[in-house]
């Protein structure tokens, strides 16, 4: 017998201009001319490291990953992302489901980051209806597709809207493709569900994003640059609404991770930049790493030319290219570095804030 289940239509919704945020993008973005604070001369030489070796890559024509946390989008970053996929220096952008919801909430209406301690005590975090309904329906959309997670909200901002299919459309979808393409059927099914919850009309629905220029996921939708959204189920305020359909987000995760994992494939003589995820980033990459090593393998090569940046505020003092630190020593506990120190290649750690490495990364890559 199934345990009982919490119903998410007993939730009352909020429209999202009702809520108080922190951090209006049109004030508080990072433009791409910002000085970066100076590094310490450990820090510097670093910096000058990953420079050379990102211009190395793309002469080669090399894989340039760039995972990070939500906060690098929190803290206004998108000009200095968007500038780097435009220039060429970056290849895939990879982020966790916190940072498409805020890059999103940063498009449509030009602020996010709300205050959780108060909103918690309220019964009212991520409670907010227009998050939750755009980007749920924007996935299932995406799903139905053959789209990504982040492609599908990408997708949903640089086209201001979703073209909805008909009861009649998906239900042929369903009957003509069951047996010889059941996944596209799955999907098609899973979209006829919400269409049929929610009484969606067909045609085009429109959604204008009047912040489009701050969207770092349209951005690269429209460069056609990887932007791949590493979700976790239940882990982000789009599952408080009852639009929320999970079926739909795991097929478009599972394409946006094998999409990942193809260009760790291309990283030998490449670079892997992560900043500021101790989870995500570190969590994916061995899987992909491991995955592409055993193809190589077989075909009798080996990856062991990546080069890996790690950027983070905590202080770390270890070299990491030793391995893994001794347990009684501090750096032990960064768990994510421990986790980049066992993937061979060429590993360099960097004690900095996000803004001041991307832009730093940007203005080297653009003096040379």
């Amino acid at each position: 017998m199934p345990f009982p289940q919490f119903d998410r239509f007993q939730v009352h919704l909020k429209p999202l201009s009702a809520r108080k945020n922190k951090v209006h993008i049109e004030k508080d973005h990072v433009p791409v001319t910002a000085q970066p604070h100076p590094f310490s001369e450990t820090g510097q030489k670093v910096m000058q490291e990953t420079i050379e070796r990102v211009q190395a890559a793309r002469a080669a024509g090399k894989a340039r990953m760039l995972a990070f946390g939500a906060h690098a989008i929190k803290n206004g970053l998108s000009p200095v992302f968007i500038k780097l996929i435009e220039d060429g220096w970056i290849t895939h952008l990879a982020t966790n489901g916190a940072g498409i919801i805020h890059d999103w909430e940063f498009a449509y209406q030009g602020h996010s980051s709300e205050d959780v301690r108060a909103n918690v005590t309220r019964g009212e975090f991520g409670t907010w209806q227009e998050t939750g309904y755009y980007l749920n329906l924007a996935i299932a959309v995406g799903a139905h597709l053959g789209l990504g997670y982040g492609e599908s909200v990408g997708a949903l901002v640089q086209n201001e809207g979703l073209e909805i299919p008909s009861v009649e459309e998906l239900r042929e979808t369903i009957r003509t493709f069951t047996d010889n393409e059941p996944e596209r059927a799955a999907a098609a099914a899973d979209l006829l569900h919400i269409v049929r919850a929610f009484d969606l009309n067909p045609g085009w629905l429109s959604v204008p994003h009047p912040h489009k220029k701050f969207g770092l996921q349209a951005a690269a939708y429209r460069l056609k640059i990887p932007f791949t959204g590493h979700p976790m189920i239940g882990h982000d305020i789009i599952y408080v609404h009852p639009m929320n359909h999970c079926a739909a987000i795991g097929r478009t995760a599972e394409r946006v991770f094998l999409a990942y994992a193809q260009n760790v494939t291309k990283l030998d003589g490449g670079v892997y930049l992560s900043i500021g995820s101790a989870v995500m980033s570190p969590m994916i990459f061995e899987k992909s790493l491991s995955m592409a090593q055993n193809v190589a393998i077989q075909r009798g090569a080996h990856m062991d030319n990546h080069f890996m940046v790690i950027v983070d505020l905590q202080e770390s003092h270890w070299d990491w290219q030793q391995g893994e630190p001794p347990q009684d020593n501090p750096d032990y506990y960064l768990r994510y570095n421990k986790t980049f120190a066992r993937m061979g290649g060429t590993m360099r750690y960097l004690t900095a804030d996000n803004r001041d490495f991307l832009l730093a990364l940007l203005h080297g890559l653009e003096a040379k």
